[in-house]
């Protein structure tokens, strides 16, 4: 260690800058652009040429030159443009403007575009909405086992023709069995187990028996012993009707499709008489079933397949099968089955409006018969309510009249909508124009709804439900104007007298953004009292969380503005309803977000602020020990958006209040209180850079004050890189306002806390090394300590060396090298601190090139200190060189503190000078040095040499050598 002494070069910082700007060149561009397409010449020879000539295509220029990739697939032309002209017949003959309109109407008549409701959708509400806890029984007609396949020896086609006509007749004539005593899922699970065996028997060439199976099922939908079922057995039966009808159709395509496939648009031409005959025995199968509605259900089921056999054959099949209809006594069965009818002939012949009309006209008719002496009966003995049992028909209506409204003229809406007036006093039927109608249609005559709904008798269908239905339509589509102050009025007269808590709520639900959409926050506040005051009582508000928390989502959705939110007396007091704890945080979740996404200017309105504050601590009230991370993590990116958007201007002292506040109520979420010292720091800043030459006590003050909150609040960080890196932070704040007390304190705390630094860390769920974080936290730390003056009761250099004590102290990984290169890191900041002008420094702030002046002493400590770890470092290498396996580790640290000398160190001193050689020659002697490094190095320092300043380096430079791996 003697033997090594240090001097640091003289460096002139401005000097080096300037020698270290790129140079500029003048480049001619031409013609050259960028975004330009390539042109490549192709120089391939062709294929009939004599060996020795050679083409003048093919110039020197174009075959050095390799084709540019992307350019050659590209061709010059856009993939999507390509793709899109293939795609695009080329039009071989001038197309009128008014042919092509036609066309287009034709098309969009005959497809159902993507704002129909689907089946699929109303499928799920439905089984919801229609259960039952009574017991519920299946009656399956068993057959007996000439129901199986003729045996494979027996070839007599006669044999086979008379087989399948017995099992026809055994549909019919077979043995019965009844399953009895079924709850709701059980009987779901037993038609899922019949629509299973329909596909195993359909996939096992079992025809007749996969027929047996559906005609058994469409059976079930003549029994209505369990009627306020009825719906949601509906769904599952026709369920496997839809099954059947794709298995029938796919079986007779596939057959067409034999040697080429059969296109989506095919005509009857196209179908091979095979097909044909296959297609119209199916017919001829289910024309044979005796019973009205099974052959009804059966046969709408694979309407489709009349396109195998003519053109017209759908046109000619939906009337005569909406005329069946009219035979079925039930009139609950029958709108379903009309429901049915609707369902396929939208999907096949959505053209066909005629059969769909005249469904509904059908179905006015059959009303009637909901008064007979025969429902009533059957009402009476099932214990089922009037209004109940209307209810039950609204899947079946609805569905019926949005097929119909479906792109249907204003003229054939209207026509409806007088015929229902006629029937008058059916509220059921009102009900479901009001569902099925586009929202614009009914909104415009919204004033004519109320009416025909006043009119309605409240026994037989609620008001309430009918004003529900007016609500999504006027919520959906504009009212006129003057009219929308009255509907408001009309509707809650009626919907603030409903009794039921549930009922309340849900028609209110509705009318809350119709209100929130056209009216004032008074008018809000007013409906908000009154469901605070109708779902208040006896707790009722527990059971009605999703509505609640609906109304808060309208809320949300049409005021952004918090500051009027806030002012509506009523808003806290409704949120107060929630108390349950998972609700309650989702709901001040939802407001949150709205906030963060809406608030887009800072704020300082003391009605917003405690409210907010007052939500984000029910948020964070909600944290425990069994929250996860992630909970955690949003929860806190929730509650720091909410801190970021506070601002008071220049009243910092009401800021840093606002802080303080904010540190008490979010204590337990760490992510918080780190963005908090972050504020209070830039708090700082702002205050110095804004007070800057008047006031300057009260701005240290006030700078003083954010320290000491920085201080008292870093200690309750769990995480310790964390708290070092906000130690250090607070340290950099107060050393920029001229607060070097505070700045002392922070880095004393940083660096005491270092032994407490972890062998190993958490992060995102696995162990790591903390070596590489502490590494880069030392780095940043000696960085700020070039500005740092040092203390006068403390000795030269105090910090540096308290610093390296405690990394000399630390517990290092014995197999790493990170204190040996915190060592090295330490050599470039003495160096920078003995220069006579430092890089960078603080405004006001006399660092230690002021204090000091250059004096020997103090340049002498620091060359000590400089030796010394110089010494460490040599040492180290030595431990290294010692064990062949180290040789890479040494060869780094060795070219490592090559570099270093290089760079800070004064090479005209010879011990010194040798020491560089040396370095360079030990880190090349195994070959493990990156030989690019090398070779960009040498030519680096060559070209140093020659400068006049650097001279001395010639030599050095003569006695490096590389040297390759052996």
């Amino acid at each position: 260690m003697a033997a090594v002494q240090w001097r640091s070069s003289g460096r002139s910082y401005d000097a080096e800058l300037q020698r270290c700007r790129p140079e500029f060149a003048p480049v001619e561009f031409g013609d050259y652009h960028p975004l330009k397409a390539i042109t490549v010449t192709d120089s391939k020879t062709r294929r009939g040429a004599r060996k020795g000539s050679t083409s003048s295509s093919c110039s020197s220029s174009s075959s050095s030159v390799p084709p540019d990739p992307l350019s050659s697939l590209m061709d010059g032309t856009d993939p999507l443009s390509m793709f899109a002209a293939a795609e695009t017949p080329a039009i071989t003959h001038s197309v009128s403007a008014g042919d092509l309109g036609r066309k287009k109407r034709e098309k969009e008549e005959e497809a159902v575009g993507a704002d129909f409701e689907p089946w699929s959708l109303r499928r799920g509400e439905i089984l919801a909405r229609f259960t039952t806890t009574e017991k519920l029984s299946i009656n399956l007609f068993m057959g007996s086992d000439r129901g199986k396949d003729p045996s494979p020896g027996s070839s007599a086609v006669s044999e086979k023709v008379r087989t399948r006509l017995e099992e026809l007749d055994d549909l019919e004539e077979g043995s019965q069995r009844e399953l009895l005593n079924l709850s709701q899922q059980d009987y779901a699970n037993r038609i899922e187990e019949l629509n299973q065996s329909l596909k195993e028997a359909w996939s096992s060439d079992q025809k007749v028996k996969a027929l047996k199976i559906v005609i058994q099922c469409s059976k079930l939908l003549s029994d209505t012993s369990v009627i306020q079922f009825y719906p949601s057995k509906f769904v599952l039966i026709t369920d496997i009707l839809d099954t059947f009808g794709r298995l029938v159709f796919d079986r007779i395509w596939t057959m067409c499709s034999d040697p080429r496939t059969l296109p989506e648009s095919f005509t009857v031409d196209d179908v091979n008489d095979t097909a044909k005959e296959t297609c119209l025995n199916w017919f001829f199968k289910i024309a044979s079933i005796r019973e009205l509605l099974p052959r009804l259900y059966v046969e709408a089921a694979i309407l489709k397949c009349n396109r195998f056999l003519n053109k017209s054959g759908i046109q000619e099949t939906l009337p005569r099968l909406t005329a069946m209809i009219r035979g079925i006594g039930d009139p609950l069965v029958a709108a379903y089955a009309r429901a049915y009818l609707c369902r396929v002939g939208i999907e096949v012949a959505p053209q066909l409006k005629d059969s769909l009309n005249r469904n509904f006209f059908d179905l006015l008719g059959s009303l009637r018969q909901i008064s007979s002496e025969s429902v009533q009966n059957q009402l009476v003995l099932q214990r089922v309510e009037v209004p109940e049992y209307l209810t039950l028909y609204s899947p079946a209506i609805n569905w019926i009249l949005q097929c119909i409204a479906y792109r249907a003229p204003e003229p054939l809406l209207m026509e409806m909508m007088e015929r229902c007036k006629k029937l008058g006093n059916n509220a059921l039927l009102l009900n479901s124009v009001m569902r099925a109608f586009r929202a614009e249609f009914v909104a415009a005559r919204a004033t004519d709804f109320i009416g025909m709904i006043k009119d309605c008798d409240e026994a037989g269908f609620p008001k309430h439900l009918l004003f529900g239905s007016l609500g999504r339509s006027v919520a959906c589509a504009d009212p006129p104007e003057p009219e929308r102050l009255t509907i408001l009025n009309e509707a809650w007269k009626v919907v603030t007298k409903v009794r039921s808590p549930q009922d309340y709520i849900n028609c209110a639900e509705i009318w809350v953004e119709f209100t929130c959409r056209h009216f004032t926050k008074r008018e809000v506040n007013t409906v908000l009292a009154d469901i605070i005051k109708h779902m208040t009582p006896d707790r009722a508000f527990e059971d009605a969380y999703p509505q609640l928390q609906s109304v808060i989502r309208k809320v949300l959705t049409y005021f952004h503005d918090f500051s009027v939110l806030f002012s509506m007396e009523r808003f806290l007091p409704f949120l107060d309803m929630f108390q349950k704890d998972s609700v309650r945080v989702e709901v001040c979740r939802s407001i949150m977000e709205v906030f963060i996404k809406h608030q887009v200017e800072p704020t300082r309105d003391p009605v917003i602020l405690n409210a907010m504050l007052h939500i984000c601590k029910t948020m964070h009230d909600s944290v425990n020990a069994l929250t996860l991370e992630d909970e955690k993590r949003s929860l806190s990116l929730l509650i720091i958006g909410f801190i970021r958007m506070v601002s008071f201007g220049r009243d910092f002292e009401q800021q840093l209040s606002f802080c303080v506040e904010a540190r008490a109520s979010f204590c337990n979420l760490e992510a918080v209180l780190v963005q908090l010292i972050h504020t209070v720091n830039t708090l700082a800043m702002e205050t110095s850079s804004v007070m800057r030459g008047s006031h300057s006590r009260k701005t240290a003050a006030f700078v003083r004050a954010c320290a000491a909150y920085s201080f008292i609040t870093v200690p309750s960080l769990s995480s310790i890189f964390s708290r070092l890196s906000l130690y250090l932070l607070s340290g950099q704040v107060a050393l920029a306002n001229q607060c070097l007390s505070q700045a002392d304190a922070f880095l004393k705390a940083a660096v005491s806390l270092l032994p407490e630094v972890p062998r190993s860390i958490s992060v995102e769920g696995k162990l790591r090394s903390s070596e590489s974080f502490l590494l880069d936290f030392i780095n940043n730390f000696l960085s700020t300590l070039l500005v740092v003056p040092d203390h006068p009761e403390h000795g030269v250099l105090y910090l540096v060396r308290g610093l390296l004590n405690m990394v000399q102290d630390y517990t290092w990984e014995e197999s790493g090298d990170a204190k040996v290169r915190v060592y090295i890191s330490a050599l470039p900041l003495l160096a920078a601190m003995s220069q006579e002008t430092y890089l960078y420094s603080i405004p006001k702030v006399d660092s230690n090139e002021t204090l000091y002046g250059g004096d020997p002493k103090f340049l002498s400590e620091i060359n000590k200190l400089c030796e010394t770890l110089i010494g460490q470092v040599l040492d180290h290498l030595k431990t290294l060189g010692r064990d062949e396996q180290s040789a890479r580790r040494q060869a780094a640290m060795a070219f490592s503190l090559f570099g270093v000398l290089l760079a800070h160190g004064d090479l005209r001193n010879n011990k010194l000078s040798q020491l560089f050689v040396n370095l360079w020659n030990l880190s090349h002697k195994h070959g493990h040095c990156e030989t690019r490094v090398s070779v960009r190095t040498l030519e680096f320092l060559k070209h140093q040499s020659q400068q006049a300043d650097m001279s001395h380096l010639s030599e050095a430079v003569q006695r490096l050598a590389l040297q390759t791996r052996t």
